[in-house]
């Protein structure tokens, strides 16, 4: 009963944070909608308070799924508009490499454009600034380079059909295309049959817009927009200097010299949508991407393993323990207990201290920082305060609370080291605030020193830099020493056993209750749990896909870890009845193994799912995955040790030692 309660407690769970999330995602500050009007003769809104009549339409950094560097805009040598300001960017959009810039593309609220003409770009294949322009623009054509552009804080989607009748929304569309010299269109090329010649670059150089917005009808007038779609199409033109939107693709021969000019041009169409309101506008994006039936059995297949486990675990602590302590504690005499065997005999060991205590407490204190900062993360996604629509609130919601979390990380690495019989406790202090968050940080330098030398957008900064480490040094580092200072302060844990002067023999092992196979089998039903979450996080983050299922990724979370403590708890029973008490690092590893799978599964979605070429953009793959990994590791070790600290503390609390 006890187990379905519990699996009861997560669904509900998941429901209210399903219902918060469709309550508040839409309505958070910042994100209030806005309002447009038609503009009046006057070249003004007529006579409509706080509602707008220009449309800005921003461009976002340019992305591929065949590299991990994404670059500016203007890096491709695109219309830019130089004179206007761009907007102001988060934390975390400066590292996710996002940069949105105004666009020249300009349009009033329902006032059509046919064959709007941006700019023309020529190029002379003869001058070496030129010649070096045009190839970067095939480069970005050859590896698929999607643009990324914003209307009313909303993607603009380039919707098309995919398999089975179903219509896929991608919220962004490519540069170009490009035949090759067999004759293979490849990407985009394959949606037009007119782009068939051979070693040919085919360039999108005009778009048609089409604003859907819907008309706001408990308030005194205005509009809101619901939908921005779009269609890339490819026009030579008759005449580049005056764009008339007519004649064939725009088309650029691999080994083309000579002059060449490439006139960018649009279209705008405004369609009222009286069916979809502003609250639900990104919907139809969402709703593109069919993977509920799969998050769905996902978490019915992890809640098997789940429901295993805790009955496993049930049956050992009402059922064996139960007997074993009842039994032991009816013993009258020393000889009585000499006979018996098992975790009983290791209780004067139990609680001795670890080999690499030092090392085992800052793992501690840093994988405590790291749990509460995803619980917290999490849990606000999941009320919708995180949504698509908030750009980059994530990433500067995980920073912000990992550095203002420093005192928990402090504090708890300073209990378990002095519970460990430490004295130096200067040197844990240094270490809890330094060694995981400097090996992170040196790890993510290099890539960024990689990145800086590709020019890519994702660089960060030199001043966003210092800011990182201002973060760090003045905040992350005092909260870290004043948790402690209370941690050392406070009296050590009480272990309710004594410990002996002299270590008891372990016997010899089997090979079931060695550390190595234990460890390697322990990581495998966590992971289990979630491989398939981790699919779709994987793409978000180098497929560039969306990612909006914060409830089923809170609820994996909680699964995770329910699984890494149960699993832990049933491998350390096992293998205290083996006499070997040696549980602390062992319990931190059988968990923190789930790491690993997760490496190995990174390395196989490295080289069977994505296209990736280039040494750079392979470098910042493994580069950034190691720092994944790591935080894995801390954040599922930790879990384990403390589930295991629990069962320990639990089960040797209630035997009579004389």
């Amino acid at each position: 009963m006890v187990v379905f309660h519990r699996v009861r407690v997560v669904l509900l769970l998941l429901f209210v944070c399903g219902s918060l999330r469709d309550a508040l995602s839409f309505y958070l500050p910042g994100l209030a909608p806005v309002s447009f009007c038609e503009e009046g003769a006057n070249g003004k809104n007529s006579d409509v308070p706080d509602c707008k009549s220009s449309i800005e339409l921003f461009v976002n950094r340019l992305d591929s799924v065949e590299s991990v560097l994404p670059y500016e805009y203007t890096a491709f040598d695109f219309c830019a508009e130089e004179a206007e300001k761009r907007p102001s960017e988060n934390l975390g959009q400066v590292l996710f490499g996002e940069r949105i810039e105004p666009s020249p593309y300009k349009f009033s609220f329902n006032k059509n454009l046919e064959c709007e003409t941006v700019c023309v770009k020529p190029y002379k294949t003869d001058k070496a600034d030129d010649k070096a322009k045009l190839d970067f623009l095939k480069k970005g054509m050859l590896l698929n380079y999607q643009h990324h552009w914003i209307v009313d804080n909303m993607p603009v989607t380039w919707c098309y059909d995919v398999e089975d009748n179903q219509k896929f929304c991608n919220p962004g569309f490519p540069i170009g295309c490009y035949v090759t010299d067999t004759g293979r269109a490849k990407d985009a090329c394959v949606v037009n049959a007119d782009f068939n010649d051979k070693d040919t670059f085919y360039i999108f150089n005009h778009v048609d817009i089409t604003i859907f917005y819907h008309k706001v009808e408990t308030e005194a007038a205005g509009a809101r927009l619901v939908a921005a779609k779009l269609e890339p199409k490819s026009f030579k033109h008759t005449n580049p200097d005056k764009a008339d939107c007519t004649g064939p693709p725009m088309s650029l021969g691999n080994k083309f010299t000579g002059e060449f000019k490439i006139p960018y041009t649009y279209s705008v169409k405004f369609v009222e949508e009286k069916h979809i309101r502003w609250a639900s506008r990104w919907d139809y994006i969402l709703e593109s991407m069919p993977h509920t039936n799969i998050q769905w059995f996902s978490i019915m297949n992890s809640l098997v393993i789940v429901l295993f486990l805790s009955g496993m675990v049930a049956m050992i602590m009402l059922r064996t323990l139960h007997k074993d302590i009842a039994r032991y504690n009816q013993m009258d005499s020393v000889e009585d207990a000499q006979e018996e065997f098992g975790w009983k005999l290791v209780h004067g060991d139990v609680f001795r201290p670890p080999r690499k205590g030092m090392l085992l407490s800052v793992f501690l204190g840093s994988g405590t920082q790291i749990f509460i900062m995803t619980f917290v993360t999490l849990f606000f996604a999941c009320l919708g305060f995180l949504s698509p629509a908030n750009r980059g609130a994530l990433m500067t919601c995980a920073v912000v609370l990992w550095v203002l979390l420093g005192t928990p990380a402090g504090y708890v690495a300073a209990r378990y080291y002095k519970s460990f019989g430490g004295e130096k406790w200067k040197t844990n202090v240094l270490l809890t605030a330094f060694l995981c968050p400097g090996v992170v940080f040196a790890d993510f330098f290099v890539m960024n020193l990689i990145l800086w030398g590709e020019g890519s957008s994702a660089a960060m900064p030199f001043g966003t830099l210092v800011a990182i480490l201002a973060l760090w040094f003045c905040i992350s580092v005092p909260l870290t020493f004043i948790g402690a200072y209370f941690g050392f302060k406070k009296s050590g844990i009480e272990h309710p056993v004594r410990t002996n002067q002299i270590p008891r023999q372990i016997p010899e092992q089997s090979f079931y209750t060695k550390p190595l196979p234990g460890i390697v089998m322990g990581g495998i039903l966590p992971f289990g749990c979630i491989f398939i979450q981790l699919f779709f996080i994987l793409n978000s983050i180098w497929s560039h896909q969306m990612y909006y299922m914060f409830g089923f990724l809170f609820l994996v979370f909680i699964i995770l870890v329910i699984t890494c403590s149960e699993a832990t708890i049933l491998l350390c029973y096992f293998h205290l009845c083996a006499e070997d008490y040696h549980w602390q690092w062992r319990s931190f590893l059988t968990s923190g193994f789930t790491a690993v799978y997760f490496l190995v599964y990174a390395i196989h979605y490295f080289f069977s799912k994505l296209q990736i070429s280039g040494l750079a953009s392979t470098i910042l793959y493994f580069g950034y995955t190691m720092i994944m990994a790591l935080i894995f590791f801390l954040f599922t070790g930790t879990i384990g040790f403390f589930a295991c600290f629990w069962f320990v503390t639990k089960i040797y609390s209630v035997v009579k030692v004389d």
